[in-house]
């Protein structure tokens, strides 16, 4: 398999830079036994069947871009310099990885102030990344970063607008509960409580995980080769209670649809025995084509990057001649791609 292969031609136009009100509203294209449905959403009611589980992943998306003041003493006086600042993942004890820019401006023991309550020390750089400790911690540290910081959209929206306070809204799921992502698991965003209200009244059952999104989603594959290609690592848990009814739904013959390639990508790392285990830690699995599933039935995903692992992972739930349908058949129907995009309920 070559890069190339997951390539395709996107008209730029398709790409959402706001989603569709109310959420459930969004397009589904439906794709089951081969064929293809124009569908919206809200009919997830009439797709789904009593008995079926979807898999929620509730991770919650903190404000993890910050802009801010570099302050260093020299000769000079106080060195100020802009600096933005991406969060990437925790590192203990009030330190956390980030992206920086210009990294190049900051060295060990800068000072970095975002606002009076907010603050920094620069404790090193590697690998294009540098490490912050930062002097607030506890509630402190989350008032302080959700007064501060802004929602970390996507790179191709951030590039067309930049983030606003209707993204504190629309960039997070509804059941969303446990912080520390930096990306949201956008297939979720669909998703509204009357949706799940419908949904739970028709017999869908419905289990929550949590796999905290990173910013390597967004990471592009660099090499054409792609089984040399090295996933990102992201936290995740699948708790007792949640490899139980994953385990039972599939027994009782019920359909296990993960709703997102992160809930997808976490109950398929806690199933490589052949039944979802209990499991915490991080994971990189990387899924394409050839790859055997253990736990998923189908999955309910946006429409992805050419060339992403995402679109690997789907050309391997589905196949890549079907994908290469499905992505076509979007294009000319034009439906909205990406993280504010439309939606494809995919059961193979």
């Amino acid at each position: 398999m070559r890069l190339t292969d997951f390539d395709f031609d996107l008209p730029e136009k398709l790409i959402a830079t706001r989603p569709v009100r109310p959420r459930p509203a969004a397009r589904l294209l439906h794709v089951e036994g081969g064929a293809m449905a124009d569908r919206q959403v809200a009919d997830l009611v009439d797709i789904l069947r009593s008995g079926d589980r979807l898999i929620l992943n509730n991770t919650k998306v903190i404000p993890a871009r910050l802009f801010g003041e570099r302050l260093r003493d020299t000769r000079d006086g106080s060195g100020r310099a802009k600096v933005e600042v991406t969060l990437i993942g925790p590192e203990g004890q009030g330190a956390w990885r980030a992206l920086a820019r210009p990294l190049r401006k900051l060295a060990a023991g800068d000072r970095i102030e975002f606002s009076e309550d907010l603050a920094a020390i620069v404790r090193g750089k590697s690998e294009g990344e540098a490490v912050l400790e930062f002097e607030q911690s506890g509630t402190d540290f989350d008032a302080a970063l959700e007064a501060a910081g802004k929602m970390p959209l996507p790179p191709y929206i951030e590039s067309r607008r930049p983030a606003d306070a209707q993204d504190r809204e629309d960039y997070q799921t509804v059941f969303a509960r446990e912080s520390s992502a930096v990306a949201a698991p956008t297939a979720s965003l669909h998703f509204d409580d009357g949706l799940l209200a419908a949904l739970r009244a028709k017999g869908v059952m419905m289990s929550e995980v949590t796999l905290h999104v990173g910013a390597g989603t967004f990471l592009p594959v660099k090499v054409e080769d792609v089984t040399t290609h090295k996933m990102h690592a992201e936290w995740g848990e699948v708790s007792e209670a949640a490899a139980a009814e994953i385990n039972a739904t599939r027994a009782q013959g019920g359909r296990v649809i993960a709703v997102g390639t992160t809930a997808l990508r976490l109950i398929e790392s806690a199933a490589r025995s052949g039944a979802v285990q209990p499991w915490r830690g991080e994971t990189d699995i990387f899924i394409y084509p050839g790859f055997k599933f253990h736990a998923t039935d189908g999955l309910m995903t946006n429409f992805h990057l050419p060339k992403s692992t995402l679109l690997m992972l789907v050309s391997a739930l589905m196949g890549k001649g079907l994908m290469d349908a499905v992505y076509a058949h979007a294009i000319v129907e034009r439906y909205r791609f990406f993280s504010y995009g439309d939606a494809s309920l995919l059961i193979p």
